[in-house]
């Protein structure tokens, strides 16, 4: 299913358009969608999630709840761990899961009416009885999908978000709510930024499982803190600081007009215009995370073989490859390319994750394809 097209409903979004969407609810108000997706199947069964818990590339916790004291851990996790947990209480939070499992990408795909730029992963909670990670809210837009088992969700738009000091996880001190929804299988709840919520798993025995669909949202600092050590990476600036005229001093602590003269000019050098900035942007934007591995064949075909089944397969983008572009550049895991021939297809690349290669394709075009085949960034579809 696709909610691309603004002018079809959807029940991913409560019978509204996209369009719809963002002009009423958007980093606006929270909104119920009641059967977003119906008869939803689990993305994942527990066994699996659990060995996902157990690898050092995964990013996990276990939260636990005994009373009014919280408990949080990190993993990976052992089978020991597992086997020590109460019956009741705990919750296990597993990142990233659209990395590891092809259903929750295609989860992830289906909030394509929003940029890519702002997607971020899926991860998914899986609850005992009472389990839940507490009273909080979030500083990012959120999809709250259910699946198994019922969640109960308590809202509040309470301008009080102080937290616990004592708690080991960003805990609210207090959660007055306004608003108290129980979700089953297919529900989906959608929270903008600041919203206070708390999700606490109702059934008697088994689990719940919530898959949250999160989004990008950098503080302005990041945004600096990175542009200004990408600018440093990226620029090379000749020279270093020389000063044949300096005089004697009886002052040796007041700094040298001519010391801040020349600092002043290395900044000056590095360029800060307008189209770096934009470059930036896309290399931002698509930077992954630092613990994510690309699978890249042991025995790669030969490009000659690679060329022959695009054509008749087609390729995809790797489930961790973030791809997007502008109008000069087109942005792949951090690097941006000048688009030369082929804009159509790397555009459509892009915007669909997959494509064909054609017979009248540039060399050019699959030279660079099979480097990414080669790096593990792109995959051959399965024939």
């Amino acid at each position: 299913m696709s909610v691309r097209n603004d002018k079809q409903t959807s029940t991913l979004l409560g019978d509204m358009t996209p369009k719809q969407f963002m002009a009423a609810h958007w980093q606006k108000r929270w909104r119920l969608m009641r059967g977003a997706l119906p008869d939803f199947k689990e993305l994942v069964d527990v066994k699996t999630l659990w060995a996902l818990a157990g690898s050092s590339s995964v990013e996990s916790r276990l939260i636990i709840r005994d009373g009014k004291n919280w408990k949080l851990e990190s993993g990976p996790f052992n089978k020991k761990q597992i086997a020590a947990l109460p019956e009741r209480g705990w919750t296990l939070l597993v990142q990233g899961l659209n990395l590891h499992v092809h259903a929750a990408d295609a989860l992830l795909r289906q909030f394509n009416f929003l940029p890519y730029a702002r997607l971020d992963d899926v991860m998914v909670s899986l609850a005992a009885p009472g389990g839940g990670v507490g009273p909080h809210f979030d500083s990012y837009d959120v999809f709250l999908l259910q699946g198994m088992g019922t969640r109960r969700w308590q809202l509040s738009e309470q301008k009080d978000l102080s937290l616990d000091p004592a708690a080991p996880l960003k805990i609210l001190k207090k959660l007055v709510p306004t608003e108290t929804f129980e979700l089953t299988a297919g529900d989906m709840l959608y929270l903008p930024p600041q919203v206070a919520h708390d999700g606490v798993a109702m059934q008697s025995e088994g689990f719940c499982t919530t898959y949250s669909i999160g989004f990008r949202a950098p503080t302005r600092q990041e945004l600096a803190d990175a542009f200004l050590d990408w600018l440093g990476a990226t620029s090379e600036i000749e020279g270093r600081l020389s000063d044949p005229d300096l005089p004697a001093t009886l002052t040796p602590a007041r700094m040298p007009a001519s010391y801040q003269r020349e600092v002043l000019g290395a900044i000056a050098e590095m360029q800060i215009d307008r189209a770096a900035m934009k470059q930036f942007a896309g290399c931002f934007a698509t930077d992954v995370k630092p613990q994510i591995e690309f699978d890249a064949p042991d025995e790669p075909i030969t490009r000659q073989a690679f060329a022959k089944l695009a054509m008749q397969q087609g390729v995809a983008l790797a489930p961790a490859t973030l791809c997007l572009y502008d109008d000069e550049f087109l942005f792949i895991n951090g690097d941006a390319f000048v688009i030369k021939g082929d804009a159509h297809f790397w555009r459509a690349l892009a915007d669909e994750r997959r494509a064909v290669i054609t017979r009248d394709q540039a060399k050019e075009t699959i030279d660079a394809l099979y480097e990414w085949y080669c790096d593990g960034r792109l995959k051959l579809v399965d024939g």
